[in-house]
């Protein structure tokens, strides 16, 4: 083992002696290197997974955790302008539970909590001041689990209630919100206003108001749009719901960005009920009860009295004569027929349009159109009706596109520099990637020109010592010949032959001391000085 060892160590100082001035250089370059970007994936790989241990912590809570993560010797990293800690992603769960148990974060104090540390000689004043701070507390975490929402604070107001007072104030809320940079949709915003309302016993939602963190209220108190069952939130979303049909009509036709919609609308928001009552006799029923009443009458034989008169008022004889019958005959019928009774109630849903208004706008520069079929296809799209006095005006003018015009150059201003961050980090990749390409290439090609250089060197100190032995053979065989030693058995050892009077194979043995040079170089080379001492002596 130490000969082989040895030998190695031999022909690596052989071959870095056999390396021309810039082959050195060049194999210094690749091996520093390779060494170089070994080490930094190295750390790239060996670098963990981070994950977030805590988020929106206040700065006592992470100095307090920093503090303790740097006691316990845990790697930490920190982010949002250091209220967020990472930390290793397999030890989170158990930092956590390690924080939990050393009480930290102590924020966490802020809610129901608080009404665990009252004592029995805690005054009635202080009681409801505590109940309030751990409401507001418990609805400012419950605010912050909102998509969105970083950071809430919750300010509540209660008045106290007086027993002898019959006005009582009704309590109001404010919410302050941190979002980021990103805004609050609509919809969050009014979840927000009905769960502070709904956890504070008295408080209607009209009387919550939500602040973002630049200031810009995003609700305020008696807002009607904070509800959107509310009147005006169905108005506004009415209004929208056409504002945004017709706006994708007009993009359609004047391309987008170049027309202008808006929708007026008056709705009738009042639930109506109507109930009618209606009497049906089926003729195929048959009547409930039935009376018939008939009467008859025959007179006798006499003369009767006066006549008829005629003429000049002159009386004529009655025309049945004297001696004439008289009868008489009456009938009454009497039906009670079964009366159906139907009652119709009609019940109309607000939200019946009374009255609507559109304005359109369209950029003169961009389009020629026919204001006229413009007015007539919005009209259509919105059902407008003249008769409950539906208004639509259409004009076309030119638009100020200079601040569109702005943003989008500094957009694409922005989309170019980002574009061009990106080429030249990627331009760096790739030239450090080349040149260990370039590197590995010309360690490559240098490697197999020193093989070759080695093969040639070994194939030529290979002839040589062949050479040397094939000579030292002749030699020795001409000395066992004069002197008799061995006799015909050592010439034919020296030949290797089979037996006598065949030839020597040199192919062969060419091969034999080849193969014996490349595993035992040693022991060959020490042979053959044994062999030429002896030659020369």
């Amino acid at each position: 083992m130490r000969d082989r060892l040895t030998a190695l160590l031999r022909r690596g100082r052989d071959g870095w002696q056999s390396f021309t001035p810039g082959q050195r250089a060049v194999t210094i370059v690749a091996v520093l290197a390779l060494a170089i970007g070994g080490y930094f994936f190295a750390t790239w790989a060996g670098k963990p997974t981070m994950a977030p241990l805590f988020s929106n912590l206040a700065a006592s809570d992470a100095s307090a955790i920093v503090d303790r993560l740097n006691a316990e010797g845990v790697t930490y990293t920190l982010s949002d302008g250091g209220s967020t800690i990472n930390v290793p992603s397999d030890q989170v769960y158990n930092l956590r539970i390690s924080m939990s148990g050393a009480g930290l974060p102590a924020s966490g104090d802020a809610g129901y909590a608080l009404l665990d540390k009252q004592g029995i000689m805690t005054s009635e004043f202080m009681q409801q001041v505590t109940y309030r701070r751990a409401l507001e507390g418990e609805l400012g975490k419950t605010i912050e689990a909102i998509n969105g929402v970083n950071k809430a604070t919750v300010h509540l107001a209660i008045p106290q209630k007086d027993v002898f007072t019959d006005d009582q104030l009704a309590p109001t809320a404010s919410v302050l919100v941190d979002t980021g940079t990103k805004p609050l949709p609509g919809g969050a915003v009014t979840s927000i206003v009905h769960l502070v309302s709904s956890s504070v016993e008295g408080l209607e939602p009209g009387a919550v108001t939500v602040v973002g963190a630049n200031g810009k209220v995003l609700s305020s108190s008696g807002d009607d749009d904070t509800s959107p069952d509310g009147p005006a939130g169905k108005t506004s979303a009415y209004e929208q719901r056409l504002n945004s049909a017709l706006q994708r009509m007009l993009d359609t036709v004047v391309g987008p960005g170049h027309s202008v919609v808006q929708v007026t609308a008056d709705l009738d928001l009042n639930a109506t009920e109507t109930k009618t009552q209606t009497y049906v006799a089926d003729p195929a029923v048959p009547p409930l009860s039935e009376s018939k009443t008939s009467e008859q009458y025959t007179g006798g034989n006499g003369t009767p009295v006066g006549g008829v008169l005629g003429p000049d008022n002159i009386q004529v004889p009655n025309g049945t004569g004297a001696g004439g019958d008289g009868t008489y005959q009456q009938s009454t019928e009497t039906r009670n027929n079964a009366v159906g009774m139907v009652t119709e109630t009609k019940k109309s849903a607000p939200g019946a349009v009374k009255k609507l208004a559109v304005a359109v706008i369209v950029d003169s520069s961009a389009a020629k159109i026919d204001e006229a079929q413009l007015q007539q296809l919005v009209s259509s799209a919105v059902g407008l009706d003249a008769t409950r006095g539906d208004q639509i005006a259409v004009s076309s003018m030119a638009f100020d596109t200079s601040r569109s015009e702005a943003e989008q150059q500094a957009a694409g201003e922005a989309a170019k520099a980002e574009q061009g961050r990106l080429q030249q980090k990627y331009i760096q990749m790739g030239l450090i990637i080349l040149a260990l390409l370039v590197l590995l290439i010309i360690a490559a090609i240098s490697g197999r020109r020193r093989r070759k250089a080695e093969k040639a060197k070994l194939s030529e100190q290979q002839n040589a010592a062949l050479e040397e032995m094939q000579a030292a053979i002749e030699a020795a065989r001409a000395k066992l010949a004069l002197e008799g030693h061995g006799g015909i058995g050592g010439a034919h050892a020296l030949e290797g032959a089979g037996g006598p009077g065949e030839e020597f194979d040199r192919d062969g043995r060419f091969r034999d001391i080849t193969q014996m040079v490349e595993k035992q170089p040693d022991e060959v080379a020490q042979l053959l000085r044994g062999w030429l001492a002896d030659r020369r002596g």
